[in-house]
């Protein structure tokens, strides 16, 4: 199975703080939330579950509300 290094996208996550007047910063001070996971996930990167997880506790919302996977027609599921 070849797929592309990042499928996992953060858009969801960057308008969430946009609609709930937040900053990167604002995120950074949620607990158990590091400078380097939020640096990662501004370059694409992975990150672990339980970030995902605080995040969501910390906004009220469920993972879906924040990532995305990015398949494009070009990646081979077989």
């Amino acid at each position: 199975m070849r797929l592309r290094e990042r499928p996992i996208a953060y858009k969801k996550l960057w308008k969430m703080l946009i609609i709930k007047d937040m900053t990167r910063r604002d995120l950074r001070q949620l607990p158990g939330i590091s400078t380097t996971s939020i640096a990662k996930m501004g370059k694409g990167e992975n990150i672990y579950t339980d970030i995902f997880l605080k995040i969501c506790r910390a906004m009220k919302c469920e993972l879906n509300d924040i990532m995305e996977t990015e398949y494009d027609e070009s990646d081979d599921l077989q």
